[in-house]
C-alpha cells in the first residue's frame, strides 16, 4: 500500500478491444491504486500513461502506433513521464515497439500484467525500457508456456470502480487464453493456451464484488462456453455447474456470460440458461461465415448444418433467448456465392444484431501463411453494407412487437447521449436518459434519473429502432401489459 504522506501520482490509461481488455485493465488500475496512483482523463498531466491494445485488427494495432507517434514530443519535455504498451500487442510485437517508439519504458504482454506495478518501479530506477512476455505457442512444452501465462484475478476489494464500468455492473474471468486456432486469428498466440480458473476462486470473487453493490457480473472466457476445471478429485465443473454456483448469491441481480463457441453449446448449459431465472436469456454465438467451404478455410471446425443444428437447440430448450453472432465479410477465397450463404445464415437466424467486420489479415496467423487475401477492399465494404442492412431489417422487425409491451430492465446508468441534469430539478437526483437491458440483452432507454442505477424496473416501449427500445417507467398496474419474448428472439 502506497504511504498517505507520499504525493499521488496520476495515471492515464487508455483501452482498445474486447472486454478481456478491460477486465485487465480494471485490474492494472486497482494495481497500481495501491502504489499511489489516481487516474486522470488527461495525459499531459499524467505521471504514466498505458495503453492496452488489441491484435485482432489493424486498425487497432494502427490507433495505438499513431498514439506512441503523438506522445513522442511529451516524452522530449518530460522526461519523467513512463510510457507502458500492454496487452495483446505488446505481446505480438514485442522488441519491434521499442524500435517503432523507443521512448516506450515499459512492453508487457496479457500474461504478465499481474508485474505492471513492478515493471514501472524498476524502469524508473534502472533508466532502461522494461519487457515482459510469454513464451510463444511453439517454444516449449504446453505445462512451460502455461507458466508464462499466470492468471491474474486479484481481490479487487475494497478499489472503486475503475473507469469505464457502472458501479453495478463488473466483469469475471473464469478463463483465459485459446485452444481452437481460427486460422484468421491472433488470440492464441498472445493469449496463451486455454486454461480455467478455479471454481471456487470465482465464486470468492463473485461475492466480494456484490458486497461492493455490484447486480451484474458478466462471465468472461476466450470460448466462455468450452470452461471446464478438473478437480483434483477426478470432479469436473462445466460452465453449467458454475452458472448454479453463482446463481444464489446475495445481491446477484443478472448473470451473463459471452463469448460462445458453437460446438460447445452444450444440453446442459442450454437447460442451465432456461432454469436459472438470474442467467439472462442471451447468447452470443459467432458464425463468421454461412458458406461450409470458408469455414473450412478458417478452421472454424464446426459445419453450416451444425450451426443451424444448435440454433433450432437454443430455440426449442430456451425460447426466450435472443442470440447474436459475429460474422467476417471478405475472407480469403470468399466468392458471391459463399457470401450469399451468409446473408441466408442471417436471414433464417434472425439473430437479435451482429457484429459485421471485414478480414484484415493479421501477420502471424494460418490465414495470412496460407492464403491470398483475394477479396478488393471495396468488395468487402460492398459486403459488409448488405449483410449488416441485412441484420439491421431483421433487427427492427423483430423488435417492432414490443411496442406497448412492458419489460424487465436492469438500469445500467445515464445514457451516451444524456444532456446535462436538468438545472429546474428540484430532488437533486439528476432527471436525464437512462439506458439499460433487459434479460434478453435489449437495449433500453427512457426518461429517469440516477437514483435508479441498479435497479430492475418495468419500462412500457413506446419505439424502437433496430438496437435500441426507447419507453417510459410504469407508473401503474394498468399500464403493464406482459411481454412473451420467446416470438421476438
Amino acid at each position: 500500500m502506497s504511504d498517505p504522506a507520499t504525493p499521488r501520482k496520476s495515471l492515464y490509461i487508455e483501452t482498445v478491444g474486447c472486454q478481456m481488455n478491460v477486465l485487465d485493465s480494471e485490474l492494472i488500475v486497482a494495481q497500481l491504486r495501491r502504489d499511489g496512483y489516481e487516474l486522470t482523463d488527461d495525459l499531459h498531466q499524467a505521471d504514466a500513461i498505458l495503453y492496452n491494445t488489441c491484435s485482432v485488427r489493424q486498425h487497432a494495432e494502427d490507433k495505438i502506433y499513431s498514439a506512441l507517434g503523438r506522445i513522442k514530443h511529451l516524452k522530449q519535455r518530460r522526461p519523467d513521464v513512463q510510457i507502458g504498451v500492454i496487452g495483446c500487442m505488446a505481446q505480438k510485437d514485442q522488441k519491434q515497439i521499442l524500435h517503432r517508439a523507443p521512448h516506450v519504458d515499459l512492453v508487457v504482454g496479457p500474461g504478465q500484467i499481474g508485474r505492471v506495478s513492478e515493471l514501472l518501479q524498476t524502469a524508473q530506477l534502472e533508466q532502461k525500457p522494461q519487457m515482459a512476455v510469454s513464451l510463444a505457442r511453439n517454444a516449449g512444452k504446453t505445462l512451460d508456456v502455461l507458466d508464462t501465462f499466470p492468471t491474474y484475478d486479484p481481490d479487487r476489494a475494497p478499489e472503486p470502480t475503475p473507469q469505464g464500468a457502472t458501479p453495478h455492473q463488473a466483469f469475471v474471468r473464469i478463463q483465459m487464453g485459446c485452444d481452437k486456432f481460427c486460422t484468421y486469428c491472433i488470440v492464441p498466440s498472445v493469449r496463451g493456451p486455454e486454461q480455467g480458473r478455479p471454481p471456487e476462486l470465482i465464486v470468492e470473487e463473485a461475492r466480494r464484488l456484490l458486497a461492493q453493490g455490484v447486480k451484474e457480473i458478466t462471465l468472461l472466457g476466450q470460448t466462455v462456453n468450452s470452461y471446464t476445471y478438473r478437480h483434483g478429485d477426478g470432479r469436473t465443473t462445466r460452465l453449467s455447474d458454475l452458472l448454479a454456483l453463482l446463481h444464489d448469491l446475495d445481491g446477484l441481480l443478472r448473470l451473463k456470460f459471452v463469448t460462445n463457441f458453437p460446438l460447445d453449446m452444450t444440453d446442459d448449459l442450454l437447460q442451465a440458461v432456461r432454469d436459472l431465472r438470474r442467467v439472462s436469456r442471451y447468447l452470443h454465438v459467432p458464425a463468421q461465415s454461412g458458406c461450409d467451404e470458408v469455414l473450412r478455410r478458417m478452421k472454424r471446425l464446426y459445419t453450416v448444418a451444425q450451426y443451424d443444428e444448435m440454433m433450432g437447440r437454443i430455440r426449442e430448450t430456451v425460447p426466450d433467448c435472443a442470440v447474436s453472432s459475429d460474422f467476417i465479410v471478405g475472407f480469403c477465397g470468399e466468392t458471391e456465392a459463399s457470401f450469399q450463404k451468409s446473408m441466408e445464415l442471417v436471414e433464417r437466424s434472425r439473430f437479435k444484431n451482429s457484429f459485421i467486420f471485414k478480414y484484415s489479415p493479421r501477420a502471424g496467423t494460418k490465414a495470412d501463411d496460407r492464403f491470398a487475401d483475394d477479396v478488393p477492399e471495396e468488395v468487402k465494404k460492398r459486403r459488409n453494407l448488405e449483410l449488416l442492412a441485412l441484420q439491421n431489417a431483421i433487427s427492427v422487425e423483430d423488435n417492432r412487437p414490443l411496442i406497448g409491451q412492458t419489460v424487465e430492465v436492469l438500469v445500467e446508468g445515464p445514457s451516451k447521449a444524456a444532456g446535462k441534469r436538468s438545472e429546474d430539478d428540484p430532488s437533486g437526483i439528476g432527471v436525464t436518459q437512462m439506458t439499460g437491458r433487459t434479460s434478453c440483452d435489449r437495449i433500453v432507454v427512457f426518461t429517469g434519473n440516477l437514483r435508479q442505477a441498479g435497479h430492475l424496473l418495468p419500462v412500457v416501449v413506446d419505439q424502437v429502432s433496430a438496437v435500441t427500445l426507447i419507453g417510459r417507467v410504469v407508473t401503474s398496474e394498468s399500464e403493464s401489459v406482459p411481454v412473451a419474448e420467446a416470438a421476438l428472439s
